[in-house]
């Protein structure tokens, strides 16, 4: 049985840098480009619970999206990952936030943008994404599937893939391939720690960074 916990706590100790480099070694997809923190957020890693937006049909008065997400999430390893967000119409604000900071889930990722960002910065809840507006989604745009795979910034996630998203960006990880992932990116982790000693040391930055350098990695 995977230890959800367990790996929540190894992924912490990584940065999106290093998960890049071992999904790189693996020809995995999974760095995306643009998906950035909305305020000096904090780190963030967990459990993708995905989420797909599209523009509203019609006049009638509908649920608000992302709303009965938020309500049937029961564990507190979850991010928000929202695909489908038009240019320029939020679809984030500060009362999902707070409801969203109740319900213990760790941040959300948009691809897309979001208002109201002082709200979700006021109560310390992390918001990664493309930008920011003011412009409403209310009557504009709609939930139209959650659950089920999403693009994030052409990247496929799907519910239970791993996020971890930093100040360089978000990264997902196949729930399948992440304790691969992990065990890669704390090896590679090493080896650039030794890498930066070495340089401190006083050896040659261009040996130290030689291609050969990291071919016992791939080998591993």
């Amino acid at each position: 049985m995977t230890d959800t916990a367990a790996i929540l706590r190894d992924l912490e100790k990584l940065d999106t840098n290093t998960v890049s480099d071992a999904l790189d070694f693996m020809g995995l997809p999974g760095a995306t480009f643009g998906l950035r923190p909305l305020w000096n957020c904090p780190k963030i890693v967990g459990r993708a619970a995905t989420i797909l937006l599209g523009p509203k049909q019609g006049t009638a008065p509908t649920v608000h999206l992302i709303t009965p997400v938020i309500t049937r999430i029961t564990t507190e390893d979850r991010i928000l990952v929202i695909a489908g967000g038009p240019e320029g119409i939020s679809c984030w604000g500060d009362i999902l936030a707070n409801a969203s900071k109740m319900k213990g889930i760790h941040g959300s990722v948009i691809d897309g943008v979001s208002r109201d960002i002082e709200g979700s910065e006021s109560i310390g809840y992390p918001v990664y994404g493309r930008g920011v507006t003011m412009i409403s989604a209310r009557n504009r745009i709609i939930q139209i599937d959650s659950g089920n795979p999403v693009q994030m910034a052409g990247v496929t996630v799907r519910e239970n893939d791993y996020v971890i998203a930093d100040r360089c960006g978000t990264v997902f990880v196949p729930a399948e391939k992440i304790q691969e992932v992990i065990a890669l990116s704390q090896r590679i982790a090493t080896r650039q720690d030794g890498m930066v000693e070495a340089v401190r040391a006083g050896q040659s930055v261009e040996d130290v960074m030689h291609d050969k350098k990291f071919e016992a990695l791939r080998q591993g």
